[in-house]
């Protein structure tokens, strides 16, 4: 059998803060329906890595491919197509949290099954907060508030940053499968984990990043 080409792929790519390098020339790869997983201890680069995969931040070198073309963050297809999920992630401050994400749903053409948003605020347990606004809510609840994004919207390339983070073993649960069916169906994802729980429940690919 031939191999399918990486949907993602990622060749030499460097960042530095203040002279001081983040990342050196790191290569990786990411194929349709495949779960990779970056491990290595805090300060490591994991979410400068991330950053730089989805355009959040501009690398010093090097270049980021999506099904070989430079993935330009600007490009209305790219947003189709790519779900960051990261620990700074912003949501609309003036709106409730139900239409959050019926208005995400309604801006990526996926309005069409009318119980969709009450269907991810039950997955993710925050059916009894829909009426508040996202400033309301606790740092755990703002967690399953971004994973509810990836209910309602397409894609077929899932970024996210320490996923498992402030989520209860119930919740946690939850994500294992979730990325389980999303890898199933497809999907490409990378993130960042210290979970080796999640790692194994998700059949994730390690990559370890090293201290610079």
């Amino acid at each position: 059998m031939i191999a399918t080409p990486p949907r993602i792929l990622v060749r030499g790519l460097s960042k530095s803060f203040s002279g001081k390098a983040v990342l050196a020339r790191v290569d990786l790869d990411v194929r349709a329906g495949e779960t990779v997983a970056l491990f290595g201890p805090n300060g490591v680069g994991k979410t400068t890595l991330l950053r730089c995969v989805v355009g959040a931040e501009v690398p010093d070198s090097g270049e980021v491919l999506l099904d070989g073309r430079p993935l330009d963050e600007t490009d209305i297809n790219v947003r189709k197509r790519v779900c960051a999920i990261l620990d700074d992630l912003s949501f609309f401050s003036d709106v409730t949290i139900w239409e959050h994400l019926d208005l995400l749903a309604r801006a990526h053409g996926n309005d069409r099954e009318p119980e969709l948003v009450d269907k991810a605020l039950t997955a993710l347990g925050l059916a009894e907060v829909a009426d508040q606004v996202p400033d309301t809510l606790s740092s755990g609840q703002r967690r399953r508030l971004g994973l509810a994004c990836t209910l309602v919207r397409p894609f077929d390339v899932l970024v996210l940053d320490e996923p498992e983070q402030r989520l209860d073993t119930a919740g946690r649960m939850w994500l294992s499968g979730h990325l389980s069916r999303l890898a199933r169906n497809g999907c490409s994802i990378l993130m960042a984990t210290h979970s080796a729980e999640l790692v194994a429940a998700s059949s994730a690919r390690r990559i370890h990043l090293t201290q610079r």
